[in-house]
């Protein structure tokens, strides 16, 4: 018969400095905030942004231009200054920010194996900073698995 380990819940926050409009790797931020990870043997964190003007995804973290590619893209898929946006008082980057958020997503799960962030060689988690200047953006984590 096996032992089954008990289940436990970690959750912190995390305040990430403003970053420029583009596409930005935080899966180091993450892993230091996240000091609870050694403690769980396999598990899931889930990563949630508390802001609807950025978005959070996972990418090849390798090569800089998928960055560029990323922004190029995002930037013709939803283009400023369209005549059908009504939402246009906090600027002409606000509602392009609102849908690209949409379409990216504001959480991710990824999986925790022996106390790890179990991501693939060239993957890694990336704020996506919509605004020109969207400021400081907080992150919330929750971690949960059997204990190692």
């Amino acid at each position: 018969m096996n032992k089954m380990n008990p289940m436990q819940i970690f959750q912190t926050s995390l305040e990430l400095p403003a970053f420029p409009r583009g596409y930005h790797l935080v899966t180091r931020k993450i892993e230091e905030a996240c000091d609870f990870l050694a403690e769980i043997e396999a598990g899931i964190l889930h990563v949630f942004i508390q802001h609807t003007s950025a978005s959070l995804t996972i990418n090849e973290n390798a090569d800089p231009s998928v960055r560029v590619d990323f922004r190029s893209h995002f930037d013709v898929l939803v283009p400023e200054n369209e005549p059908h946006y009504t939402h246009t008082q906090e600027g002409s980057d606000d509602m392009p920010a609102h849908l690209k958020a949409a379409l990216l997503g504001n959480s991710l799960q990824i999986p925790i194996t022996k106390g790890s962030l179990n991501l693939g060689t060239w993957q890694g988690i990336y704020l996506c900073e919509h605004r020109n200047h969207g400021g400081r953006r907080r992150l919330v984590l929750t971690a949960y698995g059997s204990s190692r």
